[in-house]
């Protein structure tokens, strides 16, 4: 499959030729692409300095703000299953400089909402199964720790945006170590929530990695979940390969087993995956292909193949080319 996607001729291409242009857009979609691009990411930096300010201290209009507002577009395909493709709006609203142990927190599709770990995992959790409804409007009480030093702590409380309103209570703990000085680091991330309408979830999140080389970069993510809506405990392991071709183009090759119940272990899914994350216009417009081949319980781990297309739109006053 990767073959299929990305020949060698195309690769030795990518790295042989660095191309003076950031962009794989014709001129006439530039010009038309880059007026809205700048209204709408205008409009989203001023919203969230103006929230800020509010909240905050008058230097919201001079630090920088990492707001951004995202379309995406995303086709999925699974082999027996067939297509289906819908439109997605996310958003992170930052306020840089409210209180430095407080802070309010605007969120689009918060962690608790975006399904079973297989759904997370892969990449592939279609939209119609996510939770429109899913804002979250809350405080965070952070500790000014640093968590390679210490167990950083926050503690948030707010309410989901839907009707009726939806409390919510989170706790979320994160450390770094690294490792007897070496290339290797271990993080760990821990939340404990509770949603009034769907009741208490607890995830743990270990990712061991360590850098190869200038350009890759290997981790073992062990992730737990249980989610009191389902009482079901989830797990998985992940052996992952980042690979960053060049300034604007990235692979990734994962290698993912999945479980439930503890009472009964058992493991419900196989599957490979190579991710291809491609820059097309100056750290705005992405494109991803997502090849993957299944070997699910519930098939008899008979392999099943799957794809999925994305493109996606980030709008915001500075370019921000981070998001591989």
């Amino acid at each position: 499959m990767v073959s299929l996607l990305l020949s060698h001729g195309v690769l030795a291409d990518e790295r042989a030729v660095e191309k003076e242009s950031d962009s794989d857009l014709p001129a006439w979609a530039v010009e038309r692409l880059e007026p809205t691009r700048k209204s709408i990411g205008n409009w989203v930096d001023n919203t969230s300095r103006n929230i800020d300010g509010f909240f905050g201290t008058d230097e919201s209009l001079r630090v920088e703000n990492e707001s951004y507002l995202r379309f995406g577009q995303e086709v999925d395909w699974m082999e027996g299953d067939g297509a289906s493709g819908d439109l997605s709006l996310r958003f992170r609203l930052d306020l840089p400089t409210s209180e430095d142990r407080l802070r309010l927190v605007i969120e689009s599709d918060p962690e608790e909402s975006q399904g079973t770990l297989q759904e997370q995992g892969s990449g592939r959790l279609s939209n119609d199964q996510r939770d429109r409804r899913s804002s979250i409007l809350g405080l965070n009480w952070l500790e000014s720790r640093d968590k390679r030093e210490n167990w950083s702590n926050r503690v948030g409380a707010g309410i989901r945006l839907r009707i009726p309103l939806d409390p919510y209570v989170r706790f979320t703990s994160e450390r770094l170590w690294q490792l007897n000085e070496g290339p290797w680091q271990l993080e760990s991330n821990n939340r404990l929530s509770w949603f009034n309408n769907s009741g208490y979830s607890a995830r743990t999140r270990w990712d061991l990695g360590r850098p190869l080389d200038a350009s890759k970069h290997l981790r073992f993510l062990t992730n737990i979940q249980w989610r009191e809506e389902e009482d079901n405990l989830e797990y998985s392991e992940t052996a992952e390969l980042n690979h960053r071709i060049n300034s604007r183009s990235a692979l990734r090759y994962s290698a993912i087993a999945l479980g439930e119940s503890a009472s009964n272990p058992r493991i419900t899914n196989y599957y490979l995956q190579t991710r291809y994350r491609r820059d097309l216009h100056k750290g705005v417009l992405f494109a991803d292909v997502i090849p993957e081949l299944h070997f699910p319980r519930e098939h008899s781990y008979d392999p099943r193949w799957a794809v999925t297309l994305r493109l996606e739109m980030y709008f915001q006053r500075e370019i921000q080319k981070n998001y591989f």
